[in-house]
């Protein structure tokens, strides 16, 4: 009896070997499961409601005053650029290199698949083999493993993609999330690395260039070897060539560009934030994201463009001042030198802030000393309390109506001169008579100029001078200047000898407003914020009159003599006029030196804190200075050495 299967009449291997209609009905059959398979796939494959956050993360980038760069923060170096920001020239030389019927295909490409997939399996590069919107989707969703199930994945969501989004959104995401090398991400920032200017700068030709670095950065970027430069000049030429052949640049504009745009030489990677860059970022991040408009979350995504008030050469100067300056100290020698600290600040009249010094290096210590409110202001409020007398006149009798007063207004200079009320002598808690003591026990006379008094800078003077005009006026007029409530000390007879502890910052600000004839502009430090190329309106600085013109004036024309023959003298720059006020706390634990040219005014702080216990040190003996002397003659030496170097600036 024949066998019936699995084919009848047949004998031997024969009936083993399926008809036609058998290979027919298999082949449809395992198409169809096939198509029902990738079907039940299609309909399951979802488009991820957020791309890697590798893919979404941007940097954060810092301009100087200038314009020019400054320093990046993020992990990644990466800025969105909106589509319409980058030429079309410079899209089109994308597209020529990598996929020029982008906008006519599906989102993927059959053909280019099969190549892929075969190169797969003899082990070669699948490179090549992926449309754009493949691109993309790797990218941005999927890992860069090369396997079967991923390519399978890639189709799918491919397929997605060009239903949900429009060709425009996947290109604009493509240019932004491609890898361009020199640790990029996102044509703008290679824009940056390879030709130091925005996309929205580049021509055909350097687009050309930047286009063949999507097929492989590390072989294309000309400075890295002869071979990478032959590479990419070829690919360039390639590019400009395919772009005439698919009719988006005209022979003639090809013509144009018969010489490579060579790129700049790769500058070793991300700024960092050492030295006082990382002080100088925190305080315009910290502006930014203080005004309201930002907040701290949204900033630290990145994407941010931030254009500050600090001034590069500035900043160059200062810090060099303070090195010099303290290149005196020698702590394994001296424990007198030991923990001694300096901040700095230029702020202009108009609130700029234009440079600081806040420390040896922002990785060394994050601490920004220009920022501290930790030292008392001492000897260099004594301008606000005289801005207050002459403001609001004083009253040193019961009843009696104020009296204005002048430069030539005389007081008591006398040292350990008893402090007096309408009412007899200030007794403090201890049932012991208040009473103003001079730096160096210096006795003036029982009668002196308050000019003199500010020029010599006569604690005794000052101390009562703010008790006639009252603490709470002088605290207004200080607040006006300038200076923060929170940095306040207590209202008592010390506060005209300056128990507050203002930063670096305020105080620059304060005497400012001195500079600017009396009106007080709120410091800040960003000019303006983009955020991948959109400008982000942030408020204006607050103004306000803090002092008339003519108490500015005044008060001006006591600080040029401070700095003319006074306790200031040293600060004497030859050819620049200059006011400014020495500071000296009563127990020799801070010095100041405050001052201002034209319309820019500095300050400096000197003083010593082991930042473990957080006490103030005293200043006697650092830099082998004289034990007993008041105050410390370093940081007159900064802020004139500062000034000089800023005056012979070109």
């Amino acid at each position: 009896m024949r066998p019936k299967y699995p084919r009848p009449g047949r004998v031997g291997y024969r009936r083993w070997i399926p008809s036609w209609r058998q290979t027919l009905g298999a082949f449809l059959t395992c198409g169809g499961l096939l198509a029902l398979v990738v079907a039940i796939a299609y309909w399951r494959t979802e488009i991820p409601e957020n791309p890697n956050s590798f893919a979404m993360q941007q940097d954060n980038v810092y301009y100087w005053a200038d314009g020019t760069e400054m320093a990046t923060t993020g992990w990644v170096s990466r800025q969105e650029m909106p589509l319409d920001k980058v030429p079309e020239d410079v899209r089109w030389a994308v597209l020529a290199a990598e996929n020029a019927s982008f906008y006519s295909d599906p989102g993927v490409s059959p053909s280019g698949i099969v190549r892929a997939l075969s190169r797969m399996v003899g082990g070669g590069e699948t490179q090549g083999g992926s449309t754009i919107t493949q691109q993309y989707v790797k990218n941005a969703y999927l890992s860069q493993d090369q396997t079967l199930s991923r390519k399978f994945t890639e189709m799918l969501l491919s397929v997605k993609m060009e239903n949900a989004f429009t060709k425009d959104e996947i290109f604009e995401a493509y240019l932004n999330t491609s890898w361009f090398g020199r640790g990029t991400y996102g044509i703008q920032r290679a824009s940056q690395a390879y030709y130091g200017k925005d996309v929205s700068q580049l021509n055909a030709s350097e687009g050309a260039f930047l286009a063949s670095l999507l097929k492989g950065a590390g072989l294309y970027d000309p400075t890295l070897g002869p071979q990478n430069r032959e590479r990419a000049v070829e690919r360039w030429r390639w590019t400009l060539d395919r772009m005439v052949a698919i009719g988006k640049l005209s022979p003639e504009e090809r013509a144009k560009f018969t010489d490579f745009p060579e790129p700049n030489e790769a500058t070793g990677g991300r700024t960092d934030l050492s030295g006082q860059q990382g002080y100088l970022v925190e305080l315009a991040k910290s502006y930014a994201t203080r005004t309201g408009k930002i907040s701290e979350k949204d900033f630290d995504l990145g994407g941010y463009q931030i254009y500050t008030t600090f001034d590069r050469s500035r900043t160059g100067a200062l810090e060099k001042a303070v090195r010099d300056a303290r290149g005196k100290l020698d702590p394994k020698k001296r424990p007198s030198d030991q923990y001694v600290r300096t901040g700095a600040a230029t702020v202009s009249s108009d609130g700029r802030i234009l440079a600081i010094y806040g420390g040896p290096g922002f990785l060394k210590q994050g601490f920004n000393e220009s920022n501290a409110v930790t030292v008392p202001a001492g000897s260099s409020f004594a301008p606000f309390v005289y801005a207050a007398a002459l403001s609001d006149g004083v009253v040193s009798e019961r009843d009696a109506p104020r009296r204005p007063v002048t430069l030539s207004t005389t007081y008591n200079g006398q040292h350990n001169a008893s402090l007096m009320t309408p009412e007899g002598p200030y007794w403090d808690r201890n049932g012991k008579v208040v009473k103003g003591k001079n730096d160096g026990e210096t006795d003036w006379g029982s009668s002196i100029t308050l000019r003199t008094a500010m020029v010599n800078s006569v604690n005794s003077t000052f101390l009562q001078l703010g008790m006639d005009v009252g603490l709470d006026r002088v605290r207004k007029h200080a607040q006006d200047a300038g200076l923060l409530p929170s940095s306040f000390g207590p209202q008592v007879p010390g506060f005209a000898l300056g128990n507050s502890t203002p930063s670096a910052i305020r105080m620059a600000t304060a005497y400012g407003t001195f500079a600017a004839e009396g009106v007080r502009s709120e410091p800040y430090s960003v000019l303006r914020v983009t955020r991948n190329g959109s400008s982000i309106e942030l408020p204006k600085p607050r103004t306000q009159r803090a002092f008339s013109a003519d108490v500015s004036q005044k008060v001006t024309e006591a600080l040029e003599g401070v700095v003319d023959e006074g306790t200031g003298k040293a600060a004497k720059v030859p050819g620049v006029r200059s006011a400014g006020k020495t500071g000296t706390s009563q127990d020799n634990k801070s010095a100041w030196f405050v001052g201002y040219t034209g319309k820019q005014a500095t300050a400096v702080v000197l003083y010593r804190m082991d930042l473990r216990k957080l006490d103030l040190l005293p200043l006697d003996g650092v830099a082998s200075s004289k034990s007993g002397d008041p105050g410390h003659a370093m940081p007159v030496d900064i802020w004139r050495d500062y000034t000089k170097a800023v005056a012979a600036r070109p």
